[in-house]
């Protein structure tokens, strides 16, 4: 329609009546301008971007975004250092080969989002827990803890949790374990505390290291003790932050941390 044409529908003047009779202000012969849709369509891909984009609060986005800065920084210095390391080796060796840092990537490791649905204790171990945690499969994993002795059992329920998902099962006094919890533990492993995810972090979500890319293994191969060589580097730092060496456990809704121990060791 004409821009200069003034249409009303004021309910309270009574004119919405007229919606029903647009033959009484469209005129007979009246020519139809090119339509175009009022939005635009989201591809898939766009809607995810934006997902990830405004995940959270504005404050959790604002913390991840400082955080992934500082997790790309040290990412950049530690792949400069491994890149001078490397070439030194190569000169000292004579050119010859030696096994790569990708052997031993931390993204092998499938760290996931999980929830712990209901814990109770173990019935043949004083010192176990058994738990249902859902890390986004059509089932909760059955996983078996050692850590009765440092946190209350109330305190087990319904909380989120880092768990890896691909270490091979393993039974503990007669219940198998599917997977294992991640906690931080203080210099004579008086203290232990569960590495916690950010609360609206997505159930299920991956845990990723800045700098380190790739699919994590089916099931970590324990001929070529992966875990062991990788845990080694696992551990809280000054600030609580949860990190392998000095990258934080990112997820899209921030990073994971502990409570109180500083400099501890994570396993």
């Amino acid at each position: 329609m004409s821009p200069d044409e003034d249409l009303s529908f004021c309910d309270d003047k009574g004119e919405t009546a007229k919606a029903k009779r647009p033959w009484d202000f469209v005129s007979a012969g009246h020519k139809i301008g090119k339509p175009v849709p009022l939005f635009k369509e989201l591809k898939d891909e766009e809607v995810e971007a934006f997902r990830i984009k405004f995940a959270g609060s504005q404050a959790e986005r604002i913390s991840k975004a400082q955080a992934d800065a500082e997790a790309k920084k040290v990412a950049e210095k530690l792949k400069a250092t491994k890149l001078s390391e490397g070439s030194s080796k190569k000169k000292q060796s004579g050119g010859s080969k030696s096994k790569t840092a990708e052997d031993v990537s931390v993204a092998k490791l499938d760290i996931r989002v999980g929830l712990i649905r209901k814990a109770e204790k173990h019935p043949d171990a004083d010192s176990l827990y058994v738990e249902e945690i859902d890390v986004g499969e059509e089932a909760p994993r059955t996983v078996v803890s050692g850590l009765v002795k440092f946190i209350p059992l109330e305190e087990m329920q319904n909380r989120k949790v880092c768990v890896l998902c691909n270490l091979k099962p393993v039974a503990m006094r007669g219940i198998k374990s599917h997977a294992m919890v991640l906690a931080a533990s203080n210099e004579d492993h008086s203290k232990v505390e569960l590495v916690e995810p950010p609360e609206s972090a997505a159930v299920g979500e991956k845990v990723t290291f800045a700098g380190f890319s790739g699919e994590p293994e089916a099931s970590l191969n324990a001929k070529s003790k992966t875990w062991e060589k990788l845990s080694a580097d696992l551990h809280s730092n000054g600030e609580l932050v949860a990190c392998y060496k000095d990258v934080p456990f990112t997820t899209l809704a921030g990073v994971c941390k502990v409570k109180t121990i500083a400099n501890g060791d994570i396993r």
